[in-house]
């Protein structure tokens, strides 16, 4: 690549291991993009090699310099708690400013991928690219809902590519300045190191203890599908990024157990032994909650897309490997 990839996001979870996916591939021209408020981020990118880095807010008002110069945009950044009540904020920081990306990127006919979110589809049951599917149940989920829909509305007159990627529940590397946002792998880890047991909910929503079922995506492969999408400007629209199987957070937590305990017991016999201990359901997630995802990848595959998507045995096991290792 011949001009600059501007990485939104770029000290945050997915948006650092892009850049470190962009560098695998010779690319060190990128302009890192983030608000770094909470300081302690600066370490995901401190093993990435990068052009230059500018603050959340100086990016709009650089766009007009940089004209010409951008090869591609990764659009990562966003506020990702779903509990965030300040709607005004979020509709700004989540909706506005990526509309406003989005301009700047259509104009200079500009590769455009940028991270939508699977919370758009709220409590299913379908989990497919398409409207009818679409029952947001939370702000955060709303201003990625509305920002797929200004998408549907240009992609038409469009002249260069744009792709959004509905990420499912994400885990793996770069993660822990998340906070309780976190994975239930990242969370599940740190409470096995730090109390011998991991904490479930009790079942909801028709599910058994800890059954809630979800489609839990290595980070990595994430990326993958980012990178293959750069490769193919001809690709565009709206896609999600899960593993197309909805797995329990019973088997999360014992990918974690068994891994660092050299073990290959079932939930059943790790709830047995008081190493999954299932605690209530909050209250504040009451009608929040997505009890089961499982992406449809009918599209991503109609759209060439082949690559694989590890299961929680495989990807979450790596990861808790990689987490003792630190």
């Amino acid at each position: 690549m011949s001009g600059y990839c501007i990485v939104t996001g770029a000290a945050g979870f997915i948006g650092s291991r892009l850049v470190r996916g962009l560098n695998a591939r010779g690319v060190s021209e990128i302009i890192a993009v983030d608000n770094l408020q909470h300081a302690d981020k600066f370490r995901n990118l401190a093993a990435c090699e990068i052009a230059d880095y500018l603050d959340q807010a100086e990016l709009p008002g650089a766009l007009e310099r940089l004209e010409g110069s951008v090869e591609a945009v990764f659009h990562q950044g966003a506020c990702s708690d779903t509990m965030e009540s300040d709607g005004r904020y979020m509709m700004e920081n989540n909706y506005r400013y990526s509309v406003r990306l989005l301009e700047w990127a259509l104009e200079e006919e500009t590769p455009f991928l940028y991270a939508s979110s699977a919370s758009v589809y709220g409590a299913g049951p379908v989990f497919r690219e398409e409207r009818a599917a679409e029952r947001p149940l939370n702000v955060y989920a709303y201003s990625k809902f509305l920002f797929d829909q200004h998408v549907r509305k240009v992609l038409a007159d469009s002249h260069s590519q744009v792709a959004g990627l509905r990420y499912f529940n994400v885990y793996g590397p770069n993660e822990a300045h998340k906070g309780r946002m976190a994975s239930v792998a990242f969370h599940a880890f740190q409470q096995f190191r730090a109390e011998g047991r991991v904490k479930l909910f009790v079942g909801s929503d028709g599910y058994g203890n800890g059954e809630q079922r979800r489609d839990f995506v290595h980070v990595d492969d994430a990326v993958a599908l980012n990178l293959w999408l750069l490769e193919r400007g001809s690709v565009s629209g709206i896609f999600n990024c899960g593993t197309g199987r909805a797995q329990t957070f019973n088997e999360v937590a014992a990918a974690v157990i068994n891994t660092l305990r050299g073990t290959r017991l079932s939930p059943r016999q790790l709830a047995e032994e008081n190493l999954i201990e299932y605690i209530p359901f909050p209250p504040a997630l009451a009608g929040k909650y997505q009890s089961f995802t499982q992406a449809d990848l009918g599209r991503l595959r109609a759209a060439g897309y082949a690559g694989e998507f590890r299961p929680v045995e495989e990807g979450v096991a790596s990861y808790a490997k990689e987490l003792a290792r630190a």
